[in-house]
């Protein structure tokens, strides 16, 4: 495995440990500003680390009963040093380990100044 790919694949962990511990702060720092979102036929852009957060993240899983994410599968596409695209898929999870439902998107983690972070993702996740 390429140094970029190890590099850009835990920016990813980091997000999910981040996401699953609710820590507002380690979720912005795994991404680039502005982050892209493609989900539901739209995109949506924040423009800053203030622009994202659990809430934005709750208000598209609460219904649900959302616990926790994890990883199914992280599939490089194309990277080098400065740009990685991931096939991924995840599952989301209720807090009795029954699964929500199982998404595919594509990520894409750039490097910026020797910071690895994710700058846009492509989810069939609502």
């Amino acid at each position: 495995m390429a140094d970029f790919e190890a590099e850009a694949l835990a920016v990813l962990d980091y997000y999910f440990a981040a996401l699953n511990a609710q820590d507002n702060d380690g979720m912005r720092d795994s991404f680039h500003f502005p982050h892209y979102r493609i989900a539901g036929g739209r995109m949506q852009v924040f423009e800053t680390a203030e622009d994202y957060s659990m809430q934005d993240f709750h208000g598209r899983t609460d219904t649900d009963g959302w616990a926790y994410t994890k990883w199914d599968h992280r599939r490089l596409v194309h990277g080098d040093d400065t740009k990685v695209h991931f096939d991924v898929q995840f599952s989301r999870y209720r807090a009795d380990d029954s699964v929500l439902g199982q998404f595919k998107s594509l990520w894409i983690v750039t490097n910026r100044s020797g910071k690895w972070g994710v700058m846009a993702r492509s989810s069939y996740a609502a």
